[in-house]
């Protein structure tokens, strides 16, 4: 399965949560995640698309750190059954008003 076919998918599934998963983009920083997922309520939600079992190049791996730091929420996401838990997850939030972290 292609990166770019997960990232279509996952791109149609997050609609479908009414949220709005932007493309992302940072000139000058490297690594940063694909997407930038807004959820209503003013959440936000970062997500590095994947091929099934590829990992984290280390600078992804340190952007991933760096952002969580500062208390946002990164998902790596490498799978189908991983965008239904993520949407699951939005989803959730929504409900709860809270983003939950997940550990990896």
């Amino acid at each position: 399965m292609l990166e770019s076919y997960l990232e279509k998918k996952f791109a149609e599934a997050i609609k479908k949560t009414g949220s709005l998963p932007l493309k992302f983009t940072s000139p000058g920083m490297a690594g940063v995640p694909d997407r930038i997922v807004l959820i209503p309520g003013g959440k936000v939600v970062f997500a590095e698309l994947k091929k099934p079992g590829e990992k984290l190049r280390p600078l992804q791996l340190k952007r991933k750190k760096d952002l969580e730091a500062l208390g946002f929420q990164v998902e790596v996401v490498d799978s189908i059954d991983r965008i239904k838990e993520v949407c699951h997850e939005i989803h959730t939030a929504q409900l709860s008003g809270v983003c939950h972290q997940r550990s990896d």
